[in-house]
């Protein structure tokens, strides 16, 4: 993939406080690319410096090969949709969709074409004339998105675009968007604190913590080899439980699990690499599975009591107590005709492998 944007040791302070610290990555021409991470970590202030209304204290930022310092954000190849939308309530939509084409100079017959293919893009088609203040929330995201896009920015900024829509119409703006981003073919740079909302629409993911990236990778590759504990217990569900791990002949790691015994992993489940010593095992609650009468066990198993039950309809949340883990395990059960929602209390055998767990060393 052809980098499109490189930052390199980009630093940002406000005053005494270092907001971000040595940012380094490149993202690609056509990505769809996400900063996440918590309130206060950086990666909207990250998000405005590529966007030109923040500048750097350290470091350089290029754009297709071209060093951004000193260019204002009105002269980037860039267009930014917020939060808020910014629709103007006063102007219908084919106003707002063709607010940025003001200045361009462009026929009037060639303006109204290129709103109508704006608004066609969004699947607005035919609603130009409609009053701006009279749409859904859904809606006046997508005129937001069709004003950035009809001026052909080689970068769509988006700052968590989505959290103020309500549930299903955000899952359902969360569809449009990646379709929207495969179709134009540009670069989408989104900041969100929703995990699950970057999974869903990325193809890299920058996890942020305190003004640094602590892993840069595809989703599934962050999902499933989070190279820390921290980012682990970030994204999505994972249980803990204390482990001492010693390196045997050859690649293997033989583990002593709280709860589960002992067993032996391969290095590649060390993604930050492995250390003698203690540690902890990782493992997601897809992973594990609560074996019910007459299931036979094809891995290792576990015997525990079902601690708490938090039933979802198409799934089954189980929290599973296993003697000598000092905490509860989290087992996620999907719902099959046939298949009993256990009672708290009840005895469990908790199926596991191995080759799901994640060692992560102290």
């Amino acid at each position: 993939m052809k980098p499109l944007i490189s930052l390199s040791g980009l630093t940002k302070s406000f005053g005494d406080v270092e907001v971000l610290k040595g940012i380094e990555a490149e993202i690609g021409e056509g990505e769809f690319f996400s900063l996440l991470g918590p309130s206060g970590c950086g990666k909207t202030t990250l998000l405005r410096i590529i966007a030109g209304f923040e500048t750097p204290s350290t470091g350089a930022l290029l754009i297709d090969g071209q060093d951004m310092a000193g260019v204002p954000a009105n002269k980037r190849p860039t267009n930014m949709v917020f939060q808020s939308y910014a629709v103007f309530p006063h102007l219908s939509v084919a106003q707002n969709v063709g607010f940025g084409l003001r200045r361009s100079g462009l026929a009037p017959a060639e303006k109204a074409k290129k709103i109508e293919a704006a608004l066609e893009m969004v699947g607005l088609g035919g609603y130009g004339g409609r009053a701006a203040h009279a749409l859904s929330g859904g809606q006046r995201q997508r005129v937001a998105l069709a004003r950035a896009l009809i001026l052909e920015p080689k970068v769509l900024l988006l700052d968590e675009p989505l959290s103020a829509l309500d549930k299903k119409l955000r899952e359902q703006m969360q569809s449009e968007l990646r379709r929207l981003q495969r179709q134009v073919g540009i670069t989408f740079i989104l900041v969100t604190h929703d995990q699950e909302e970057a999974l869903i629409m990325s193809d890299r993911i920058a996890v942020m913590f305190d003004g640094q990236i602590a892993q840069l990778a595809p989703p599934q590759e962050l999902y499933r080899r989070p190279v820390n504990r921290r980012v682990g217990d970030f994204i999505g569900v994972m249980n803990f439980l204390p482990a001492d791990g010693k390196l045997e002949e050859g690649r293997d790691i033989v583990v002593d699990i709280a709860g589960l015994g002992r067993t032996v992993i391969e290095q590649d489940q060390c993604p930050a690499g492995f250390v003698n010593g203690s540690g902890a095992v990782g493992v997601r609650p897809e992973s594990l599975q609560v074996l019910f009468e007459g299931e036979q066990a094809r891995s290792e198993v576990a015997e525990g009591e079902v601690a708490e039950v938090i039933y979802y309809g198409d799934m089954t949340y189980y929290e599973i107590a296993l003697p000598g883990a000092p905490e509860r395990l989290t087992v996620s059960m999907k719902n099959r005709a046939g298949r009993p929602v256990l009672e708290r209390g009840t005895s469990a055998r908790l199926e596991w492998d191995a080759s799901s767990l994640i060692y992560f060393p102290q």
